[in-house]
């Protein structure tokens, strides 16, 4: 079964399958209900729908948690079971911005033990580049029972960050652009840097021209230069707030170097402690 990438022309063939379930997760940050109407427009027949801030996030406390905290695991099992996954199923999730949104939910999978979740490779765009079918309107599927099985370590908290930053043995992943990362613009959060001792790694660089993933090669390159000896399961990414720092958790995954660790919280959360430390370059 997939558990990194797959192709249109490799779903295609199971979209009758009930032991497989597809999930849009197409999201902008500029406008919340932009995916849900697009996906009410067209999607990949027989695809649900999931909402970044209601279906993949939890609560947010403000100066406290992050843009996107991560949802109570019992509240998350309850999604997947409602959306008709449970152990058996093979998940592909989809979205148009290069797999940063949908690499969200493949990892959030992933941390609920359900290894069996790949993500669309050039995603919305190459659905309809080769031509397959497409519907609108909503999705249902016949709900099963989703027992989740959380992974310890899978993700690690801001004072574990702090611990950890400055520890050889870990590294720390910037997935923000290499102009956030530097502050030379902040466009979202209130305060502008990066987490000092962190490395730059926009998950961008991860896709071609054409918005598919590096081949697995190319990225066991890219990434063996970035995290060197530090082993994957110490190599811990984040972002603006916990969602396109999976698409580098994806990346290091379909390398081959292992699982990468998620601080969900990332540098949204990072800053609302004016006692955390920030680096400009």
């Amino acid at each position: 079964m997939p558990s990194t990438l797959i192709t249109a022309a490799e779903l295609n063939p199971h979209l009758g399958d009930a032991r497989w379930a597809v999930v849009d997760c197409r999201f902008s940050l500029d406008d919340c209900e932009r995916g849900r109407r697009d996906y009410e427009q067209a999607h990949i027949p027989g695809a649900v729908y999931a909402h970044l801030d209601h279906d993949l996030s939890g609560e947010k406390v403000p100066g406290k948690t992050g843009r996107h905290p991560l949802p109570e695991v019992q509240s998350f099992a309850q999604t997947l079971s409602a959306w008709g996954i449970d152990s058996d199923t093979q998940v592909v999730v989809y979205d148009d911005l290069g797999g940063s949104m949908a690499a969200r939910l493949w990892w959030m999978l992933r941390w609920m033990g359900h290894s069996d979740v790949a993500l669309l490779d050039g995603g919305w765009q190459s659905w309809l580049q080769t031509g397959l079918s497409v519907r609108g309107a909503g999705e249902s599927r016949t709900p099963k029972r989703f027992e989740p099985h959380e992974v310890p370590g899978a993700f690690v908290s801001a004072d574990e960050v702090e611990q950890y930053r400055s520890d050889p043995r870990y590294l720390i992943l910037d997935a923000r652009s290499a102009l956030r990362f530097r502050g030379e613009i902040e466009p979202v959060d209130a305060v502008a840097g990066h987490i000092p001792g962190a490395v730059s790694a926009p998950w961008e660089e991860n896709l071609t021209p054409q918005g598919t993933f590096l081949s697995a090669e190319l990225l066991h390159v890219r990434y063996s230069g970035l995290v060197k000896s530090v082993p994957a399961g110490n190599v811990i990414c984040y972002c603006g707030s916990g969602v396109t720092a999976a698409h580098d958790i994806v990346a290091i995954s379909h390398a081959g170097l292992g699982m990468a660790r998620l601080y969900p919280g990332s540098w949204s959360e990072w800053i609302t402690n004016k006692k955390r430390p920030v680096a400009t370059i």
